[in-house]
């Protein structure tokens, strides 16, 4: 007669078959998918432990929207934001420039304090509005009570707290960090108060204010497992010397803090970056480029970012997938790569190699952070100091940090501009170093 057998289980070589090749992290909080289903089509989809479940399932809605119709919207969100407030020149009644004050402040100063509270809380309230309608009026406008159902249960994760982990993942890229709530979806008690100032309730409504964000897109972009940490990080500053040449920026102390305590190369032109790319043992931690970004036109195709260094010749997709590509998946090419050029972080519209990011992240990039408008040079430069100073730290990721960068600058010197950049992939990418190395971090290394 059969009878069940008593096992106890004392190993368990395989892990209970749970172990990937791969590093398994946590899955995010909100996962937002964006399925371009051709030129017409739009469907969106909404999961994740933060996200009220509908029998168990994902939320799942085709839009009544075209994709292109989205991009032109996200392509007008970045203007304003350059227009509205980049370019905002103060002016007294009857239209003459302010006396004793800069043309542009808000191009030339990092801290706002100074400035006007009405002043910036207008110019905030109108790019909230676009923001915000970007969202509700363009992606999930309608009167289909299927997308209106879809349109409440993502307001509600959104909204219901800050500090979430969120994955937007599609080959549409929105420019989400500057994608606004409406003051009604809020929550009772967070929004304008007797006892909130207008800037804060504003800065609030931002998603990029309120949670860890990253944008990612296609399947198994990394095919190889993490390698091992360095005792020393090896860093590279990839540069236009003629940016800033008369020092008006903090670009020479973003130099020497990531000369400090790392394997640190230099490279101004393009020879020494493609040389470097082409080489299978290439292996650096964090790459930095401080240099000019702009878009370029193969004939009737759409225009490319390309960036360009002291000798301006052109970098862009091509460069780094030409140069990568015939290393495969095993190489020791994982960098995070800040591109603080302009418009580095904001996509042309297509989604195949002419995106320098994405390039960047199927060459082995583990993120890429960029801005997604013309960053005025002297707040890109302390953006990269209060970024890198905390990655190189090693004790953050990169999506804490991208969130904390931008409370620091909202909250405290009522700047909005480090919600302009946004992350590609590596929201839970950290500089590793190995055991034992934190102690020599400060220590300079000679190469």
């Amino acid at each position: 007669m059969p009878r069940e057998l008593q096992v106890r289980v004392i190993q368990d070589p395989s892990r209970g078959f749970t172990t990937l090749p791969d590093a398994v992290t946590q899955g995010p909080d909100i996962t937002v998918s964006l399925d371009v289903l051709g030129e017409d089509r739009l469907r969106a989809r909404l999961y994740g432990p933060a996200v009220p479940s509908l029998y168990g399932t994902e939320h799942r809605v085709d839009l009544a929207v075209r994709p292109a119709e989205v991009r032109a919207a996200a392509a007008r969100v970045c203007r304003m934001w350059k227009e509205v407030l980049v370019d905002h020149r103060p002016l007294t009644p009857d239209g003459r420039p302010l006396p004793d004050e800069p043309e542009t402040p808000y191009a030339s100063l990092v801290d706002l304090r100074s400035r006007p509270v009405d002043e910036l809380a207008t110019l905030l309230e109108e790019l909230a509005l676009v923001g915000s309608e970007l969202l509700y009026g363009t992606l999930l406008g309608g009167s289909d009570p299927r997308i209106d159902r879809f349109r409440g249960y993502l307001t509600e994760a959104l909204a219901r707290g800050e500090g979430l982990r969120i994955r937007f993942d599609s080959d549409l890229h929105l420019p989400w960090p500057m994608v606004c709530l409406v003051p009604e979806d809020l929550p009772p008690g967070t929004g304008l108060s007797s006892t909130t100032s207008p800037l804060s309730a504003l800065f609030g409504r931002f998603l990029g204010h309120r949670h860890q964000i990253e944008q990612t897109g296609g399947a198994y972009p990394w095919l190889s497992g993490l390698r091992e940490a360095p005792d020393v990080p090896a860093v590279s500053l990839n540069h236009d010397t003629r940016v800033d040449r008369a020092g008006r920026t903090r670009a020479a102390d973003v130099a020497a803090l990531l000369a400090k305590g790392t394997r640190f190369v230099e490279r101004s032109t393009w020879r020494e970056l493609v040389s470097a790319l082409a080489r299978s043992d290439l292996c650096e931690q964090v790459m930095y480029f401080w240099c000019h970004g702009r878009f370029a036109s193969d004939g009737p195709q759409p225009p490319s970012l390309v960036l360009s260094l002291t000798d301006q010749k052109s970098i862009d997709a091509y460069t780094i997938r030409d140069r990568r590509r015939r290393f495969g998946a095993d190489h020791p090419f994982q960098p995070f790569v800040l591109l603080n050029a302009c418009y580095a972080g904001l996509p042309e519209g297509s989604a195949d190699a002419r995106f320098l990011s994405r390039a960047f992240v199927d060459a082995g990039a583990r993120g890429v952070l960029g801005p997604q408008i013309e960053i005025p040079q002297v707040f890109a430069a302390e953006y990269a100091l209060e970024f890198l100073t905390r990655y190189l730290d090693g004790t953050q990721t990169a999506g804490s940090i991208a969130l904390d960068v931008a409370r620091y600058f909202a909250d405290h010197l009522h700047n909005p501009l480090g919600l302009a950049y946004a992350l590609h992939h590596g929201m839970d990418t950290r500089l590793e170093r190995s055991s034992g190395a934190r102690s020599d971090a400060d220590q300079e290394v000679a190469v």
